[in-house]
Parts: structure tokens; C-alpha cells; sequence
């Protein structure tokens, strides 16, 4: 009887994602209090998900007034958009962090 030989799990094990798309995704991203934070916001996610309706964008302000959370459910169609649309939103000057 032979020995099966050891396999080691697929590199995709790493990459392959919980998520199933198509898919409402959304992103909470967080900002200071500016006038045009949102509509940056607004450009960036569009960008990434022309269907977006910007009507369904939800603000919150901190209790300070000094931060501002957005959140933005979009439809998500592969992992490659989804890792697009954060780096371009943290890679954003007025964005001080995405969930």
C-alpha cells in the first residue's frame, strides 16, 4: 500500500473570498468635517459603481461635530472592484479611514 502524498492547501486558499458576488456591500469611510468630503466620497464610489444612488449615502457626525462617517452601500461584483474602490478611497487626502 502506498502513502497518498501530502497536499498543501491551494494558493488560492488565501486569496479566495467569503463573500459571494454580485453582492450590497457596503463601506463606512470616515472623515473631517469638510464641505466637499462627501461629494469626494461620492466621485470615488461612483467611479467604482455607476449604479450608485447618491440619495442612499448615509451621514453621521461625531459627537464633537469634528468627524464625519459616510456610509455608502454599493454593489459589489468581484474582489478586484472591492480592493479598487478601498485603496482609492485611503488613498484619498480627505478620507481618514475605511471599514
Amino acid at each position: 500500500m502506498t502513502d497518498k502524498p501530502k497536499t498543501l492547501p491551494s494558493t488560492n486558499a488565501l486569496t479566495d473570498s467569503l463573500i459571494e458576488y454580485p453582492c450590497e456591500f457596503p463601506l463606512k469611510i470616515f472623515g473631517q468635517q469638510n464641505a466637499g468630503f462627501a461629494q469626494a466620497v461620492l466621485e470615488v464610489v461612483t467611479k467604482h459603481d455607476p449604479g450608485f444612488a447618491a440619495a442612499s449615502m448615509e451621514m453621521r457626525a461625531s459627537k464633537t461635530a469634528r468627524y464625519v462617517s459616510l456610509t455608502c452601500t454599493i454593489r459589489a461584483t468581484s474582489r478586484t472592484q472591492l480592493d479598487a474602490v478601498y485603496q482609492e478611497l485611503c488613498d484619498h487626502p480627505m478620507v481618514v479611514m475605511v471599514l
